[in-house]
């Protein structure tokens, strides 16, 4: 009898092959890409400053901090807990935004507004996000507890719920306001974990992290000028959209030349420091008043860099008290 021959394709190959350390690199740098994509739009609108101000605020720890809370740390110090600051961040950040990407509604303004981002682009669903805030958020309150923040954490949290889940970031004013005290729980986290997790603030570095947080209350609703078009798909009411594009940019024209003078005389400082900021502070103003909707995104990001810019002004008291 005549053998049959075998049928081509019937043996049973292996179609997951064993995963190589070449693949198994290439998953892990696909997988923080996304991760990256999921920060990127607040990366300088929140971690970077917000380190920028724990760091800065280290560095004039002896007018910032209780006198009996703290020693002044040392350049060395200051360079150690840098990542630490950076991280508590930045876990604090992804959570966030994690939690404000995931729902129908984000996505189909992010379809719009920031199509580059995970969800809209396909790099990970919705149900696969809200999995992975099951891992991220005992890791983030974790990494608090270490970083000596746990209570600082916790109030992140709760804002974070607040925001997307209860749909703050929706309403007119108290949007804003949620913002605003993120800011001020983000830079005291960032304090005192460059300080040490023993440090509190004092009268002066209370009053001055509520300045800040003050700034953002009244400026900050220039991010929302870029993205109006995508605002408008999910009834989101920014201030641009609730009180019209023209009064939104006269209003941040305003506190900004205010804040610039406010932060500046409250520090008591002079031209050095004065000249550099209130340059700035005239850039993001003329660009409000000059510039289109297709020029927002670059003067939001001057407007960053102005902001971070009073950071700066405790540093220069320290210097010349000394």
């Amino acid at each position: 009898m005549t053998p049959v021959p075998a049928r081509l394709g019937v043996e049973h190959t292996n179609t997951h092959p064993s995963p190589t350390p070449f693949s198994m690199l290439k998953s892990i740098l696909v997988h923080m890409r996304t991760l990256q994509l999921f920060i990127e739009s607040n990366l300088f609108t929140f971690a970077v400053p917000n380190t920028a101000f724990g760091i800065f605020g280290a560095m004039a720890a002896s007018i910032l901090v209780d006198a009996g809370s703290h020693i002044q740390p040392s350049a060395v110090t200051l360079l150690q807990r840098f990542p630490l600051v950076l991280l508590f961040n930045v876990t604090n950040l992804l959570v966030f935004d994690l939690a404000n990407q995931r729902s129908e509604a984000s996505v189909l303004e992010d379809g719009i507004n920031k199509p580059w981002r995970p969800i809209p682009q396909g790099r990970i669903t919705m149900q696969q996000t809200r999995r992975l805030m099951l891992v991220v958020i005992p890791m983030t309150l974790a990494i608090n507890y270490t970083l000596g923040v746990w209570t600082t954490g916790l109030m992140i949290n709760i804002i974070t719920w607040m925001y997307n889940d209860l749909q703050g970031g929706d309403e007119p004013f108290f949007r804003d306001f949620i913002i605003a005290i993120a800011y001020g729980l983000f830079n005291s986290g960032s304090l005192a974990v460059a300080v040490g997790s023993d440090a509190s603030l004092s009268l002066l570095g209370l009053t001055w992290t509520v300045m800040i947080s003050g700034v953002i209350l009244t400026t900050m609703q220039i991010q929302d000028l870029k993205d109006q078009k995508g605002d408008k798909t999910r009834s989101r009411k920014t201030m641009a959209l609730f009180l019209g594009d023209r009064v939104s940019r006269v209003s941040i024209v305003f506190f900004v030349c205010f804040w610039t003078v406010a932060c500046c005389a409250f520090w008591s400082k002079g031209a050095v420091s004065f000249i550099p900021i209130a340059a700035l502070g005239g850039v993001v103003v003329v660009r409000l008043l000059l510039c289109s909707l297709d020029g927002d995104a670059a003067t939001w990001r001057w407007w960053c860099l102005w902001h971070a810019s009073l950071y700066t002004l405790p540093l220069f008291e320290r210097i010349e008290g000394c």
